[in-house]
């Protein structure tokens, strides 16, 4: 068995916007990594808090979407005026993700008790309700579920996307990764190596940490 710290993070509407299309407010179905390697950076206080090493396994799920509109302001060049308008915006509503850290079990616990930063799940409006507990994980393979995994995870399915494993600090760089996601679950089994209580398998994702971004060359 293996230690870890689960951490749940509930939120009543959130909206994560796809990066790749410039101007579109397409949303993902999912938080890229980066969005919850965020999270965990606000309940510490910063990135500087976060060690270089953090890895996590994680799961999401809403039970509703929609499409409202929202005030879209584009940026300009110095010297340029820009005009703002009004876009169609898609949300995920009543959404759940579930963390699994293996690691600095003490620090994670401690900060997502006491977060000092606000918690929040994709736009800077949208706050999020945290949860966490201790678990024993089996080392053996589980269920796909509603977990995010890399692209090349063995027999798994769902829809292939690429996100952002992690982002500068000046956020002038991303780092990608290909992910699949299925979003009403799949029952598949997957060799994750590890899996909770209930076989829902856990599937470790690349580092997150602005530090151990790939250089550029």
């Amino acid at each position: 068995m293996t230690p870890a710290l689960e951490v749940t993070a509930t939120a009543p509407v959130v909206s994560f916007r796809n990066p790749l299309y410039a101007g579109l407010q397409v949303a993902l179905p999912c938080p890229p990594p980066s969005t919850v390697g965020g999270l965990l950076a606000a309940s510490a206080g910063g990135w500087d808090r976060v060690p270089h090493r953090t890895r996590f396994a994680m799961a999401f799920h809403a039970a509703g979407s929609g499409t409202d509109v929202e005030t879209y302001h584009p940026l300009g060049g110095p010297g340029t005026t820009t005009r703002t308008t009004v876009k169609d915006r898609e949300f995920l509503a009543l959404t759940t993700l579930t963390v699994w850290l293996t690691e600095d079990l003490d620090l994670w616990e401690r900060s997502m008790r006491r977060p000092l930063w606000p918690l929040r799940l994709g736009r800077s409006q949208d706050l999020a309700t945290v949860r966490v507990r201790r678990v024993e994980l089996a080392e053996t393979g589980g269920a796909q579920g509603h977990a995010i995994v890399p692209e090349d995870m063995p027999d798994a399915l769902g829809t292939r996307m690429r996100l952002t494993t992690a982002v500068s600090l000046d956020r002038t760089r991303s780092q990608w990764g290909g992910y699949r996601y299925a979003p009403a679950g799949s029952r598949t089994r997957i060799a994750s190596g590890l899996a909770t209580a209930h076989g829902q398998a856990v599937v470790l994702l690349p580092p997150v940490h602005p530090a151990v971004m790939t250089p550029v060359a």
